[in-house]
């Protein structure tokens, strides 16, 4: 069986430097080359943190996938170049695998019209964590019982977007059980505004920023007389290296877009 051919955009990120970790030793997976901001025409080795990884870094996407044949995008860059790398990615045949959110739901449904256009899968994943995945589906599950609920979540504070990606999944999960409905006292008021957090759908989000956070979520749930708090933690970001290489092997197998983890979990 030959390898899955790979390419990753953002390697000098966080991620990006735990995925190309994950990708050189994965024996099913080959690292051809990086997509990066600058260093073009560079080896990845000669970058501090990549001794002996010996492939060459990109600045134009178009011509990385030119000069190299490649099965699979990861892209793990900001959020203004994750509509756009995809749509180079499918121009040329290659299956992305996407970490950045941001994307609105025209932008899905768009980007999923390109990928059944020209048969080839894709996977957009708020989170990689699978933890985090079945904190979202648990949170599904209790929802239908418990349908007052709040959610905190907690980054680093060079996080771009507010609330998380996981956040607004979360709560959409849980919309799809829960009969709408706003919570808290019907005459409360804000002293400070946005005390009481984002309002999705009567749910109120709070996004938490501090360094010394990486990504950190909770979901509260109130009842008579009881609470229930379901909650993950990813302490590093090797936490969201399986749930990239289980998108890789699954990105191959589907020929749409797929918008979060949880849908190819059984």
């Amino acid at each position: 069986m030959s390898k899955v051919r790979i390419v990753i955009a953002g390697p000098r990120g966080n991620m990006g430097k735990e995925a190309v970790n994950m990708v050189v030793h994965t024996d099913d997976f080959e690292l051809v080359a990086t997509v990066d901001s600058k260093h073009d025409g560079m080896k990845l080795s000669e970058l501090d943190g990549f001794h002996q990884v010996e492939v060459p870094i990109y600045t134009d996407m178009q011509r990385c996938f030119e000069e190299n044949q490649v099965d699979v995008l990861i892209d793990l860059t900001a959020p203004a170049f994750g509509r756009k790398h995809m749509e180079i990615a499918f121009s040329n045949g290659v299956r992305p695998v996407v970490g950045t959110t941001g994307f609105t739901d025209e932008d899905i449904t768009q980007l999923r019209g390109l990928a059944e256009e020209k048969g080839l899968g894709a996977i957009i994943a708020p989170n990689f964590a699978i933890g985090a995945i079945l904190m979202m589906k648990f949170s599904q599950v209790a929802a239908k019982y418990m349908p007052d609920v709040e959610i905190i979540e907690q980054h680093h504070d060079r996080k771009l977007d507010a609330p998380s990606g996981t956040a607004v999944k979360t709560a959409q999960l849980i919309s799809e059980v829960r009969e709408q409905k706003t919570q808290g006292h019907p005459n409360e008021k804000e002293e400070l505004q946005g005390a009481r957090g984002a309002d999705f759908e009567g749910m109120r989000i709070h996004s938490v920023r501090l360094p010394g956070r990486v990504a950190h979520q909770e979901v509260i749930f109130g009842g008579d007389g009881q609470t229930l708090t379901i909650r993950h933690d990813s302490i590093n970001r090797t936490s969201f290296m399986p749930g990239v290489k289980l998108a890789v092997e699954s990105v191959l197998r589907i020929d749409t877009l797929v918008y979060g983890l949880e849908h190819i979990i059984e």
